[in-house]
């Protein structure tokens, strides 16, 4: 029987297809009109709109002259989120009935989101077509033919076996709270942020269905099901998977996508697994687990009664699994569990309900993938077809090979691609690798081939403009290497700007580097395994090829297991301990990356002078040096959380830091003052540097800096009025500090774009004073300020033409300022504002075409919008006497 439940067990969002559609509504409502009209749906499709929710109702939004009926078929086909009101006389409408069969298709063939709401009617009778279903049958469609009538019982007893809301049991029977409920769950589906899934992708609808329709069912049974996913490295699991994490994770209470466990593990442990896992079900950061015993047993507490759906991905170790707690009985009831391997041996040991076996592509997809990547085309072009078939053939319907050799051949001549056919025919069958290594080899120069080892050895993950700095700094050109990389399809860029690489690409180029002597990782120009690192510094065995190391392990070594290293560039290390002379390290290091740098300062003998990035997080430093060194080449510094830190270094010894990385030194009082010689610096962070009072007045002659963060510097008195002369400043964050005024020169920079502030205080204490001209405010995009003294905003403050986001927070104001002249304003954020009727009255909006709406908004206060010409308002926060009784968020993510 269906029952109320904030999880919806309906199929969402499709995979690559769907994820990417742009729909035309984002809620379609379905009803008879005659029964729901001018009640529950009427005050439902107001809520959405008042919500900012763009909702479908038929007699509000279909077009003068149009045929009603295709009208209505393209809005069900355009909507994200269908809901169905279901009345008593609802069948008697062939029309809703009609509706009802082309959502029901929606939900299968694009992942629709169906949500149906039972309002006077049992759950049963629908899905029976029993009492007043039964009557609308047996009267009104007794002469209708009977494979329509078929059609129409089958979407009524579907649609009543999802999870829904039935007003008799919901609320108690208010209406206005399920609406409200009804809008929290729209939102909900709204905002998720589904997995990028890449373009040009090709048959994942058609094995995502497969999967659904034979092994995970379509979310309707209430048993646990883990399903295991089996192939050969590069066949697409992952790809597979994602899709089906975006078309199921909306209807479960809570969803995880654990992406390459077997990488993971190796490099962060089995804790920091579990820690993901239960942040992503529990939707908060910074959960900690002591260790893996306690990790097991709080996985099953929190997950043992939720309705989950969670991916873990890439595994090759049952330990792996155990560490999760993956069993049925660790899982609500309904729960979806999914698990890509290369290994079906394990997932037997598993004892999982089901295998599916990642078959790879036919002839047809094949080719039509290579094509997209070698001509940008479905096909080949004229004269390519016989070579491509031949290509397509060696590469054994695998994806990534067909990715990576069509960008390889991609512009060249076809006597270049007959040389390369002769390459591929060498290569056996199953040796996949090798295949994928004539692209490697075809690289222009050995940079290009040294950065792709980098990558897949120390960078994937990481910030790709962080990792150029460092490349560049080994004449290593990283602008144009990465841009050819990307390119060929070896490397990829995620929508954060962090480098990814496809775990076969990762293996191939770790063995490239395995090849030149694989029982000696001593040998290696790279050592990137806790195992063969630990034994390399164990056994003292390092040799003069070694370029780069990683150990990400708790224990004790001697520096001299450093000494035959000269050519170390890349060194990162995590609870490592070294005791002895550190003029052992090679004194060629360009990234030190030492999480818990175990010192209270840096050794003299530690020679840094070529190094580009030094990252001691969590260290026991005190002090960086002992005196001043000369470190010209160092352009990013990060110390963040080293809580003994007492003050920063002398600057004078890094003239080219251009990144100063300081957050949550909750000891650091002192800012050296020879920051004001770093004339190239462009980012501060000092968030969280509780016991820090002011920055040397030298800091604010600084025309270079572009960024400073001061958020949770609860210390912090005052911006000195020289900041105006800090003319390259584009970002300006302080909130959560005691700065009571803001200069009255920050109206010369001309180029600030994000501005905010907020007096560290009791909530309802106004003790900030905003000054300056907003005229001299004229390029920001974003505006914050909280807890200002202020009751009246200057008459010029519409003068702010390029302000996209202005929040406003702990103010007690009489009256807002004039917006109108704010073209480009997209989010109004007012939270504890304290505003009469008058004053909402006297709003001067203007023509304000970007605002979006906020589910919370009052409709008295979105009643300043013209409706017909949907001019949303997102409003979030409590304006008192307009939005009493209702739960807000406080989102200033875009400030």
């Amino acid at each position: 029987m269906a029952t109320s439940s904030a999880a919806n067990e309906a199929s969402t969002s499709s995979s690559s297809s769907s994820t990417s559609k742009r729909w035309i509504y984002e809620v379609f409502l379905s009803f008879r009109g005659e029964d729901t009209r001018n009640n529950f749906t009427g005050h439902l499709y107001m809520a959405l709109k008042d919500a900012g929710i763009n909702a479908f109702m038929d007699n509000n939004e279909l077009r003068r002259g149009g045929n009603i009926t295709e009208e209505l078929v393209q809005a069900i086909l355009g909507s994200r989120i269908s809901v169905i009101v279901f009345s008593t006389r609802y069948a008697d409408s062939s029309w809703c009935l009609e509706e009802l069969v082309k959502i029901m298709e929606c939900r299968t063939k694009l992942g629709q989101i169906v949500l149906p709401v039972f309002y006077d009617v049992d759950p049963s009778d629908v899905r029976k077509q029993s009492g007043s279903f039964a009557e609308s049958f047996n009267q009104k469609h007794k002469d209708i033919d009977e494979d329509k009538v078929k059609r129409w019982r089958a979407a009524l007893t579907e649609a009543a076996d999802l999870s829904g809301w039935d007003l008799r049991n919901t609320a108690e029977g208010h209406e206005g709270k399920l609406i409200r409920t009804l809008i929290d769950e729209i939102s909900r589906h709204l905002n998720h942020t589904s997995l990028h899934v890449a373009n040009n992708q090709v048959g994942i609808d058609s094995r995502v269905q497969e999967i659904i329709s034979n092994y995970l069912g379509d979310g309707t049974s209430h048993d646990v099901r883990i399903v295991g996913i089996c192939g050969m490295g590069g066949i697409g699991k992952t790809t597979v998977a994602k899709a089906l994490y975006n078309k199921f994770c909306h209807s479960f209470e809570a969803s995880s996508f654990l992406a390459d466990v077997r990488e993971t593990m190796q490099k962060d442990g089995k804790v920091s697994l579990q820690e993901s896992l239960l942040s992503d079900i529990s939707k908060t950061t910074g959960t900690k687990v002591s260790h893996v015993d306690r990790g097991i047993n709080v996985i099953k507490n929190r997950l043992g009664c939720r309705r989950v759906f969670v991916v873990i991905d890439d595994v090759d170790q049952v330990e792996q699994l155990e560490a999760l707690a993956i069993d049925r009985d660790s899982f609500g009831p309904g729960s979806r569990i999914l698990i890509t391997t290369r290994d079906g041996h394990l997932l037997k040991q598993l004892g999982v309900d089901a295998i599916y076996r990642a078959q790879e592509m036919n002839e047809e997809e094949a080719l039509e993938l290579f094509s997209l990547h070698a001509f940008k085309a479905c096909c080949p072009n004229e004269g390519y077809l016989e070579l491509s078939r031949s290509v397509v053939d060696c590469c054994g319907g695998l994806p990534i090979a067909l990715k990576v050799l069509g960008s390889f051949l991609v512009g060249k001549s076809t006597t270049f691609w007959e040389s390369a056919m002769k390459k591929l025919k060498k290569v056996p069958q199953l040796e996949i690798q090798e295949k994928l290594k004539i692209s490697f080899d075809g690289l222009n120069d050995d940079t290009e081939r040294e950065i792709f080892l980098d990558i897949s050895c120390f960078f994937i993950g990481e910030d790709m403009d962080y990792v150029k700095q460092i490349l560049d700094s080994c004449d290593f050109f990283p602008d144009s290497g990465i841009e050819v990389l990307i390119q060929r399809c070896l490397v990829t860029v995620n929508d954060k700007n962090k480098l990814m690489m496809h775990d076969l690409l990762r293996d191939m180029g770790r063995e490239i580097v395995r090849e030149k002597c694989r029982d000696n990782p001593g040998k290696w120009s790279r050592v990137w395994s806790m195992e063969d690192a630990i034994e390399v510094l164990r056994e003292e065995s390092g040799s003069e090829e070694i370029q780069g190391l990683v150990l990400h392990k708790q224990a004790n070594f001697r520096t001299e297991a450093f000494a035959n290293m000269k050519r170390l560039r890349l060194l990162q290390l995590t609870e490592v301990r070294l005791s002895g002379n550190y003029k052992y390290i090679s004194n060629k290091l360009r990234w030190l990356c030492w999480r818990g740098f175990p010192l209270e300062f840096i050794p003299e003998d530690f020679n840094l002078g070529q190094a580009v990035a030094i990252d001691l997080k969590c260290s026991k430093l005190t002090h960086l040096f002992e005196d001043t060194r000369l470190l010209e080449e160092l352009k990013i510094l990060n110390l963040s959380f080293s809580r003994y830190l007492s003050k920063s270094p002398d600057f004078s010894g890094l003239p080219n830091l251009e990144t100063l990385i300081l957050v949550g030194c909750e000891r650091l009082s002192e800012v050296h003052q020879s920051i004001g010689h770093l004339d190239k610096l462009a980012m501060v962070n000092l968030s969280c540097c509780i016991m820090l009072k002011q920055l040397p007045r030298s800091f604010y002659k600084l025309k270079s800096v572009k960024t400073l963060v001061l958020t949770g510097c609860r210390e912090f008195q005052e911006l000195d009025e020289d900041i105006g002369e800090m003319e390259s400043l584009t970002t300006l964050l302080a909130e959560s500090t005691m700065i009571r005024r803001l200069p009255s020169s920050i109206v010369r920079l001309k180029h600030l774009a994000r501005l905010s502030v907020q007096y560290w205080s009791t909530p309802n204490c106004y003790n900030l004073m905003f000054t300056p001209s907003p005229q001299g405010l004229s390029s920001s995009v974003g505006l914050t300020i909280s807890g200002c003294s202020l009751t009246n905003f200057p008459r010029d403050f519409e003068t702010l033409s390029s302000l996209e986001s202005l929040t406003l927070r702990n103010f007690d104001l009489q009256s807002l300022p004039s917006l109108s002249g704010l073209f480009n304003l997209e989010i109004l954020v007012l939270d504890n504002c304290s505003l009469t009727d008058d004053a909402i009255i006297q709003m001067d909006l203007g023509s304000l075409s970007s605002l979006k709406r906020e589910p919370s908004c009052n409709p008295r206060f979105t009643n300043k919008f013209d409706d017909s010409g949907g001019l949303p308002l997102h409003c979030i926060g409590n304006i008192a006497g307009f939005f009493q009784n209702v739960k807000y968020e406080t989102d200033v993510s875009n400030t």
